[in-house]
């Protein structure tokens, strides 16, 4: 267990650190932003990193006991899903949610329940994992140091199949970088 607990947030870490180098190919516009080290702006393109790519599809896990959840009888033990990618592309929470928008995560709170790539709920008594806020705070100094780059980008298969589990682009993310990186 102790081993998971090391392996699966270092694999989240480097999904999402992919994941934020395909969003700067795609949305250049971005880059900028974060070059120059809008503190900000890095915690909401981490968090739109997060909503926008499937990690994982879902998570799984059995109902404590019986209950009954909009309208549905579920057994005691069943097998549960959390549809992860659904939820966070549902347009009844996200406005335009196939849309890539760090700007939606400025200047306001995030609800336990409304952006849940990592789980749902308090980490400390639900299903959300407790390494959410060091994924979060890693992937925006990793984004930041990626859009410092100058780069780059060969030809590659940048598609991203949903069918795989956990998802990612099909060549990885390729950068080949020019020259030196500036400090910031």
């Amino acid at each position: 267990m102790e081993l998971l607990n090391i392996v699966r947030p270092t694999t989240a870490v480097a999904w999402f650190a992919a994941f934020s180098g395909h969003a700067l190919i795609r949305w250049p516009e971005n880059r900028k932003r974060l070059a120059d080290g809008d503190p900000e702006f890095a915690l909401a393109f981490a968090h739109e990193v997060r909503r926008f790519y499937p990690f994982a599809p879902f998570i799984g896990g059995r109902a404590p006991r019986e209950v009954e959840w909009d309208g549905v009888r579920i057994p005691e033990n069943s097998m549960v899903l959390l549809d992860l990618y659904g939820q966070n592309h549902d347009p009844a929470l996200w406005d335009d949610p196939y849309a890539f928008r760090p700007e939606r995560f400025l200047d306001r709170e995030i609800g336990a329940y409304e952006l849940v790539p990592q789980g749902r709920g308090d980490p400390r008594t639900n299903h959300r994992c407790p390494g959410e806020q060091l994924t979060v705070a890693l992937v925006a100094a990793l984004a930041t140091r990626l859009a410092r780059l100058d780069v780059d980008v060969p030809e590659q298969d940048l598609t991203i199949s949903l069918r795989r589990i956990p998802a990612r682009p099909a060549s990885g993310v390729v950068l080949r970088v020019r020259g030196s990186v500036s400090q910031g």
